[in-house]
Order: structure tokens, then C-alpha cells, then sequence
């Protein structure tokens, strides 16, 4: 049984209602490349990285920190190059550690698991800090209201849950509304400082090599990778999107250029608002108010009011963002048998991963309550203490990711090409693990905490793949048969069609076959993924 819909370009296309006694799935064909990108771009919460971390980025690298957002973008496309190409052949729910796993091997794969959860749930739940901050300044300067942030954090958990247990085309058309609004004052900005001629002229000083050329250069490119977390979940909505192997591909691509593009002008804007050579003292003296001050002045206060709520609706978008990640990436998981199997069931009115959800959202009120009886600071400990983790991970896993790529198309035919199978992925690995590096260098500018916190900080994030590794070992002795087919793929195509010849359901064992000294398998059919050599111990 079917029911007929209409997608958003009034093509009817089919939902499978469940037969009886069948388990629910999620609502294929329902994000078009907008929904996905939408997506994306409200994980990375534009408006608050600009008027949050950017005033920090030009007070440390001057001028040219415009150039360092767009070199971050620059670096990212290139990942996306081997992403999107591997992901038109790898059709499994479980992002980047169903990648990693095809590439590198099932116990690499657990590790990549472990650590995204990590990764994703550091990144959301620290955010409810930032959530309570923002929000206790705007009813101070609004009502001159204190209000304690515990409360404000746990009814910020209760909005996203709900979102999130709604159906997820309900959720692209709230994040598409928040992002617009968001992206839509920094736009106003730019007008006002456009027609004004900026403070004295307009100037394209930022873009020259003294400008960008300068000791704190390194600092900004740090802030810049931080700022793009959250644009390579493409992949996770892979069974919900319509056409998968075109769509995901265009979202990707839409998200890192529109927000290396979009960084780099809006900081140029914010610089042109004040002169290039007063705005790093500006920023230097008042990081939080640079952009409410720069709005104030060629837009108009009230064009300030609306920037202190819509940061507060950026920061929802951005927790209902990850939230959606994080719950599809525990549903996967749940479906493999990794983790408990209720957390693999989908509502069967919405087609959510509801008990996911549920869990994640448990977890966040554990933390915040922890937190707050602990009597710690929302910013500087449940924000950056939750967060930093989760940004190195999503850069570890992005550097990982793109060493799989080359590993995987090795080992079978395609007409992929070796710009986009192996020198782009090879190129992207070297500058995500510099990247890497640079921003683990420049940790203690981005949370202020001593270095024995930033160092346990730093190696959660090895502790996570390493907890993976053994879990990996566990399950292969205890479960092997959830062992041998993790990462495996569906055994009908995502898109409707049959898996055929291209199915994987080994999902890695070839990664692993050299390990054992066993042969690799012949290769498969021109184009299609590599066929287990054996099955894996």
C-alpha cells in the first residue's frame, strides 16, 4: 500500500505506508537538496560564528582573517570532492563510519562510530549552554529579567526533542525559516554598510599579502575549521533524500561554499564597518558587542534587538541540527546491532527516529543537570568543555574519512577517475590532519581553560576510537555475526532499485584481508563496489 504525495516541485512520488506487522522506516524521498543543505548550513549557526568567534579571529589575525575563512572552505572542498564521490557508492545510513569502515577496515569503523558520537553529542549539548547565555542577555537587556541558565537549558531540551520527534520535512521547513532570518540581519548589515561607503571607504586591504600574511594567521584558520562543523552530515540523511547520489552531492558542495563565502564576506563587511585601522582594536576591546554596535550604526537599533533573538533561534537551528544527526547516526547504529534495538525503531506516524531522540535528549538533561549541581558555568565549562571535544572529533573524523577514500576505490573498477579518487582525497588528507594540528595548537585561545583541562580535553577524542577498537574486538568474539555486518550495505538500494552486483555485504572486509594474508577478491562489475573477499574474523 502507498500513499501519494506531492514533493516541493509538485511531482507526486510514493510513501510506503508500513504493511501490517512491518516495522516503519524513515520517510524516503522527502529531502530535496534545500531541505539537506538547510541542514548543514544551521549546524554550523552562521550568525552566532560571526558575531561570537569572528571578533576573536580579526582581533588575533588582524585584517586578513577573511582570507583564512576562505582558505578553511577552500580545504573543505577539497574533502568534499572524495566525500561526495565515495558517497555515491557507499548507500548505508551510517555516514562517516560506514566510509571509514569500507575504506579502512570494521575496527577503524568502530572507532569512527564511537567517536562521532562523541563528536556530535559534545557539539549539541554543549550548545545548551551557549542557549542559556544568550538567552539570560536578551531578558536582561530587554525586561532586565535574571533568570538562572539550568531552566532556561532544560526547556531548550524540550523544544528540540519535540522538533525532532516531528517528522524531518517538519523540521527542514523550521531550520529553513530560522536560517533565513539568521543569514537576513547579517544580510541588513551589509546593506547598511554598503550604501554608507563603510567608515571610511570601501577597501580590499584584507585581501593583500601583508594582510593575511601575519603571525596570527593560524589562529584565524583555527577559528575558520571550527566554524564549518556539521556541513559533512549530508551523508547521514541518505535514506530520506530524494535521489541520493544527486542530491547529497549538490548539498554538500551548496553548504561549503555558501558558508566559506558567506564567512569571509561578512567579516570583510563587520571590517569595513569600522575602518581597517580601528577594527582590531575594536574587536580587541569589545568581542561580544563588535557586531550589535557595527548593526546599531548603519542598520538601527532595532535591526540590534532582532540580532540578540535570532542568535538565540541560530543556536536552536544548530542544536536541532545535530540533533537530527546525532539520532540518525544512533539509529544506524542501533539497525547494525551495535548499540540497544529499540534506539533502531521509527515512529510510525512521523517516521523519526523517536527513540533515539528520546535518548539523546535523556543524555542532555543528565549533562546539563550535572553540570549545573556542580555549579559550573554554562559559556566556559558545559559550552566549551563539550564542544571542543566535539570539534576535533568532526575534524579527526574528516581527516580519516578522506584517507579511505583512495583506500577504498583501490580495490575495484570504476570510472571515477583518479582527480577525484585519489589525488584530491590524498591532497584533503594532508591539509585536514594540518588543520588538525593547528587548531589542537591553538586550543587554549579557543577555551581559555589551563592546560591540563585542554590536554584531557585533546585526548577524549583518541580515548573515543581507542574505546572503539576494543569494542570492535568485543563484538567480533561475542557477536560475530554483528561484527560481519557492520557498515554492510542495505540489501535494497536506498533509491528503490535492487542492490545487485554493486552491494557490499561484507562492508569491509577487504580493508582487512591483507591483515590475514587472505586474497582479495576478484573485482566486481565496471562501477561497482568490491564484493567481500571473505567473511571477516
Amino acid at each position: 500500500m502507498a500513499v501519494e504525495s506531492k514533493s516541493r516541485n509538485g511531482t507526486p512520488q510514493q510513501t510506503a505506508a508500513p504493511a501490517p506487522g512491518e516495522a516503519p522506516q524513515l520517510r524516503r524521498g522527502t529531502l530535496g537538496v534545500a531541505d539537506i543543505a538547510f541542514f548543514v548550513i544551521s549546524a554550523a549557526a552562521p550568525l552566532t560564528v560571526m558575531a561570537g568567534t569572528s571578533p576573536l579571529a580579526i582581533g588575533t589575525g588582524g585584517i586578513g582573517a577573511p582570507v583564512g575563512y576562505l582558505l578553511a572552505g577552500a580545504t573543505l572542498a577539497l574533502f568534499a570532492v572524495g566525500f561526495t564521490t565515495m558517497a555515491r557508492h557507499v548507500r548505508n545510513g551510517g555516514g562517516f563510519y560506514a566510509f571509514i569502515t569500507r575504506g579502512l577496515g570494521r575496527p577503524a569503523g568502530f572507532g569512527a562510530a564511537t567517536v562521532a558520537l562523541l563528536a556530535y553529542n559534545g557539539m549539541q549539548i554543549g550548545v545548551y549552554g551557549l542557549l542559556a547565555t544568550a538567552t539570560q542577555d536578551a531578558l536582561r537587556a530587554f525586561w532586565g529579567i535574571d533568570v538562572p541558565w539550568p531552566p532556561i537549558a532544560l526547556v531548550g531540551v524540550l523544544v528540540i526533542w519535540y522538533l525532532g520527534y516531528r517528522s524531518i520535512d517538519f523540521g527542514a521547513k523550521v531550520l529553513g525559516v530560522l536560517l533565513v532570518a539568521e543569514t537576513g540581519i547579517l544580510v541588513l548589515l551589509a546593506g547598511g554598510v554598503l550604501l554608507h561607503g563603510g567608515a571610511h571607504g570601501l577597501s580590499a586591504d584584507s585581501f593583500t599579502a601583508g594582510s593575511v600574511l601575519v603571525p596570527g594567521t593560524g589562529v584565524v584558520l583555527a577559528f575558520a575549521f571550527a566554524a564549518f562543523t556539521g556541513f559533512e552530515s549530508t551523508a547521514i540523511y541518505r535514506r530520506e533524500a530524494r535521489d541520493p547520489a544527486r542530491t547529497i552531492p549538490r548539498a554538500t558542495y551548496i553548504a561549503v561554499a555558501f558558508l566559506g563565502l558567506f564567512y569571509a564576506f561578512t567579516i570583510w563587511i563587520v571590517i569595513q564597518a569600522y575602518g581597517s585601522d580601528k577594527i582590531v582594536a575594536a574587536a580587541l576591546r569589545d568581542p561580544a558587542g563588535l557586531f550589535f554596535t557595527a548593526t546599531t550604526r548603519y542598520v538601527g537599533t532595532w535591526a540590534a534587538d532582532l540580532m540578540h533573538l535570532f542568535i538565540i533561534t541560530s543556536i536552536l537551528a544548530s542544536q536541532l541540527a545535530f540533533h537530527n544527526a546525532i539520532n540518525r547516526y544512533g539509529l544506524a547504529m542501533a539497525q547494525e546491532g551495535v548499540l540497544p534495538s529499540p534506539l533502531g525503531r521509527v515512529h510510525p506516524r512521523h517516521r523519526s527516529p523517536y527513540l533515539a531522540g528520546a535518548a539523546q535528549s535523556v543524555l542532555a538533561v543528565v549533562i546539563v543537570i550535572g553540570f549545573a549541581l556542580a555549579g559550573m558555568d554554562p559559556y566556559q565549562q558545559l559550552l566549551l568543555w563539550m564542544n571542543t571535544p566535539g570539534m576535533l572529533g568532526l575534524l579527526a573524523l574528516q581527516a580519516i574519512t578522506a584517507a579511505a577514500v583512495p583506500c577504498y576505490f583501490r580495490r575495484f573498477r570504476h570510472d571515477e577517475g583518479k582527480m577525484r579518487t585519489v589525488i584530491t582525497p590524498i591532497a584533503a588528507t594532508v591539509l585536514m590532519v594540518l588543520a588538525l594540528w593547528l587548531v589542537i595548537a591553538k586550543i587554549n585561545l579557543m577555551t581559555g581553560a589551563p592546560f591540563a583541562t585542554n590536554t584531557v580535553l585533546v585526548l577524549t577524542v583518541p580515548a573515543a576510537f581507542l574505546l572503539g577498537l576494543a569494542l570492535a574486538r568485543r563484538v567480533r568474539r561475542t557477536r560475530p555475526g554483528v561484527y560481519a555486518g557492520f557498515a554492510a550495505e542495505p540489501a535494497e538500494d536506498e533509491d528503490g532499485a535492487g542492490a545487485g552486483a554493486g552491494a557490499d555485504a561484507d562492508g569491509g572486509a577487504d580493508a582487512e584481508a591483507g591483515e590475514r594474508g587472505g586474497e582479495a577478491a576478484p573485482a566486481p562489475a565496471f562501477g561497482a563496489s568490491p564484493e567481500p573477499a571473505e567473511e571477516a574474523r
